[in-house]
């Protein structure tokens, strides 16, 4: 959970760690075999992940977009189009899920794993930031509006 003083890059960073930090919890209890923790910990991963793919295309995208101008061949595109590999990639985890397949899980969270870890590194380093700088004076009230989802 972020602080309520958060900077931009600060709270989404913070999700991202968030994110990581339950999927440790999945491998940990997939690895040990233990069904009923593994698919909790998946349940709380899945509905973090998709809230914060949600928070990122509902409202910062859309605010970036109009401080910037910056739309179909900017940053928030190639975003966009890497959330949609990563819902699949959470759908047919959550297929292995229902089968009770944790070993299949686990392998789609490795390929997971590696395109949101070039994922979070892109919006880190680059979107965040200048993010971060185009609404500065928008921030308070897009922190809010965040807060209230």
């Amino acid at each position: 959970m972020t602080e309520a003083g958060a900077s931009l890059v600060e709270h989404f960073s913070s999700e991202h760690r968030s994110c990581d930090d339950i999927w440790a919890e999945v491998e940990s209890a997939g690895e040990a075999g233990d069904r009923a923790r593994a698919e909790a910990a998946w349940k709380r991963f899945d509905t973090e992940m998709r809230a914060h793919l949600g928070c990122e295309e509902e409202l910062l995208f859309p605010a970036f977009e109009a401080a910037t101008g910056m739309t179909e061949a900017g940053p928030t595109f190639v975003m966009r189009a890497e959330h949609v590999q990563m819902r699949a990639l959470l759908g047919r985890m959550q297929e292995a899920v229902e089968r009770g397949n944790l070993r299949e899980l686990l392998d789609q969270g490795d390929s997971l794993l590696i395109l949101i870890g070039q994922h979070n590194q892109k919006e880190e380093r680059m979107l965040y930031p200048l993010a971060e700088r185009a609404l500065a004076a928008k921030w308070p009230e897009l922190r809010s509006r965040l807060r209230t989802r």
